[in-house]
């Protein structure tokens, strides 16, 4: 199932939420111009767990180990990448931004992309490979969406066999649906040794959800906004 866009009128502009998808396109047109040094910059920026894991366990960990904690966030590794994440940061982002408010909104985003490194480093601490994408992030907007907005509705291309069918589908069951499939996955690569292969980080998916659904919780208990409880 593929969102094209949400029913979920909002009450603000979304800035920083448009101020990260131009961000990550800003970014995306320098890697292209980069040539044969795009694989250096992304060992250097992108989130590389064995680095990580070697820094704490020599008591080393310094600012230029945090640094790709937050770079990695604003790279990408082709064009159906960066397109499928923005995809999803312009559909559910501005409504979880006119929730939070612009400030809370920024932090969160960040709080989740790092949630998610966090989560893809313990399941795979000796990977030597850069970890790129703002997929970890975002996942953690669809966790905070799903609560906040469960019954909005999705505008989504359906397959079914060799037809596609647009429909109506309620945020919270292809959110759901979603993380099911990332969970599943996830679940599928554990016990694989992916120090020499590329692939989907199922566990940054995971872990950016999860952290985004808790930190959600966390701030309607807070009350930190003054339309949330209506949409709970």
């Amino acid at each position: 199932m593929l969102p094209i866009k949400d029913i979920n009128p909002r009450r603000t502009f979304p800035i920083v939420n448009l101020s990260i998808i131009i961000l990550n396109c800003i970014v995306f047109y320098y890697e292209i111009i980069l040539g044969p040094k795009l694989e250096q910059f992304f060992y250097i920026y992108g989130l590389v767990p064995l680095n990580v894991t070697t820094s704490l366990a020599r008591g080393t960990f310094i600012l230029h180990d945090i640094i790709p904690f937050f770079t990695s966030m604003f790279l990408h590794g082709g064009w159906m990448h960066i397109i499928g994440n923005m995809l999803y940061l312009w559909i559910f982002g501005d409504n979880v931004e006119d929730k939070l408010g612009h400030f809370v909104y920024l932090i969160f985003y960040l709080l989740c992309g790092i949630g998610a490194a966090i989560f893809h480093i313990l399941v795979d601490p000796f990977s030597e490979l850069p970890t790129i994408g703002a997929s970890g992030a975002i996942a953690g907007v669809l966790g905070a969406y799903m609560l906040i907005f469960p019954r909005a509705r999705v505008l989504t291309l359906i397959p079914i066999f060799i037809f596609i069918q647009i429909a109506e589908v309620p945020a919270f069951f292809l959110l759901f649906m979603w993380f099911i499939l990332q969970f599943f996955n996830g679940v599928l690569s554990l016990g694989f040794n992916t120090s020499g292969f590329g692939g989907v980080a199922w566990w940054a998916h995971i872990g950016g959800f999860i952290v985004g659904m808790l930190l959600a919780m966390f701030l309607k208990l807070r009350g930190k906004t003054k339309y949330y409880s209506h949409y709970w």
